[in-house]
C-alpha cells in the first residue's frame, strides 16, 4: 500500500457505518437507473442518445472499479499517471469536440470570427465560474488534499466523497447531453467515446482510493458507480435546456468545455502532482490528449 495513503488523516469506517453506507448508496444507485428507465421510455430522440450517451460513460466507470473487488494494490506512479491521462483526453475533449464545434457554430449563424470567439469566451468564464461556485458552496472531501467547503460537523465522510466526485463528473456529463441535442452525432459520439475511456481509469482510481483509507471493497465500487450515474443526469439537463433552446448550442458547448476546464486545472491537476514528481502525471496527460485529438479527428 503506498506510503502516501497510509499516512491519510482519514481513519477507517466502523463496520455498522460501513454497511448503512452501503445500503444507501445501493438503493441509490438503484432509484437513479430507475429514474433513467423511465425517461428513457418518454423521451425524444437527441435526449434519449444524451441519455444512452451518459449511461455508455457511467458504464466505463463501473467497469474501471470493479477490479477493487479482487485486488487493491497500486502504486503511487499508476496513480498520478492515470490521473494525468483522464486530464489530457479532457483537454482534448474541450478543444476539439467543444470549443472549436462552438466557434463553428457561431459562425454558421451570422457572427463574425471576433465575437464567436468571443461568445465561446464567455461561455467558457461562465461553466468555470459555476464551478467555483458550487466548489465554495458544496462541502466535499479530496483524496489528498482533504476537507473544503463549509463546515458539516459529523457529515459522513462518504458522502463528502460523493460530492466531490459529482462536482468532477457533472462537467463531463453535461458536455455528452449538449452534444448530443445538436444535429452533429459523430462529433458527440467522438466525445462520448472519450470521456467513456477517459473514465475507466478514473473509475479504478476512485474506488482504489476509497478501499485504501478504509472503505470496504463493495462501498468502494458503489461509490464509483453512483459517481458514473452522475453522467447520465447531467447529460439529460444538458440535452432538455439545449434542446429547447438550441440558439444557446454555441454558449452551451463553451459552458460545459469551460466547466470541465476548471476541474482540470483546479482538482485532476493539483492532485497529480502533489507528490513532486510530475514526470508521470505529464506524461499521462500527453498520451490522454494526444488519443482524445486522433480519436475526434479520426472519427
Amino acid at each position: 500500500m503506498n506510503q502516501l495513503i497510509k499516512n491519510s488523516i482519514f481513519s477507517p469506517l466502523h463496520d455498522s457505518s460501513k454497511k448503512e453506507s452501503s445500503l444507501w448508496l445501493g438503493i441509490g444507485v438503484f432509484v437513479l437507473l430507475a429514474i433513467f428507465f423511465y425517461i428513457n421510455q418518454i423521451a425524444d430522440a437527441k435526449i434519449s442518445n444524451a441519455l444512452h450517451g451518459g449511461l455508455m460513460a457511467a458504464g466505463a466507470t463501473c467497469l474501471g472499479s470493479l477490479p477493487i473487488l479482487f485486488s487493491q494494490a497500486y502504486s503511487k506512479k499508476t496513480y498520478d499517471t492515470l490521473l494525468g491521462f483522464g486530464a489530457g483526453v479532457m483537454l482534448a475533449a474541450c478543444f476539439f469536440s467543444l470549443i472549436m464545434p462552438a466557434i463553428h457554430i457561431s459562425k454558421e449563424i451570422g457572427l463574425s470570427p471576433f465575437y464567436a470567439s468571443a461568445t465561446a469566451g464567455v461561455g467558457i468564464i461562465l461553466g468555470a465560474g459555476f464551478m467555483l461556485f458550487i466548489d465554495r458552496l458544496l462541502p466535499h472531501e479530496h483524496f489528498i488534499k482533504g476537507r473544503e467547503g463549509p463546515a458539516v460537523g459529523s457529515f459522513n465522510r462518504i458522502w463528502l466523497f460523493v460530492i466531490a466526485i459529482t462536482l468532477h463528473n457533472f462537467p463531463e456529463g453535461l458536455a455528452i447531453g449538449v452534444a448530443f441535442s445538436g444535429d452533429d452525432l459523430v462529433s458527440a459520439k467522438a466525445l462520448t467515446t472519450g470521456i467513456s475511456i477517459q473514465d475507466i481509469p478514473e473509475g479504478m482510481v476512485v474506488a482504489l482510493a476509497l478501499r485504501g483509507i478504509g472503505y470496504g471493497r463493495i462501498t468502494s465500487v458503489l461509490v464509483s458507480v453512483l459517481s458514473g450515474l452522475v453522467e447520465p443526469a447531467a447529460a439529460v439537463i444538458g440535452a432538455v435546456v439545449i434542446g429547447h433552446h438550441p440558439q444557446l448550442m454555441p454558449i452551451g458547448l463553451s459552458l460545459a468545455a469551460g466547466a470541465m476546464l476548471f476541474v482540470i486545472s483546479n482538482e485532476i491537476i493539483p492532485e497529480s502532482h502533489r507528490d513532486g514528481k510530475g514526470i508521470y502525471p505529464t506524461a499521462g496527460l500527453i498520451l490522454g490528449f494526444v488519443l482524445m485529438m486522433i480519436l475526434d479527428n479520426a472519427l
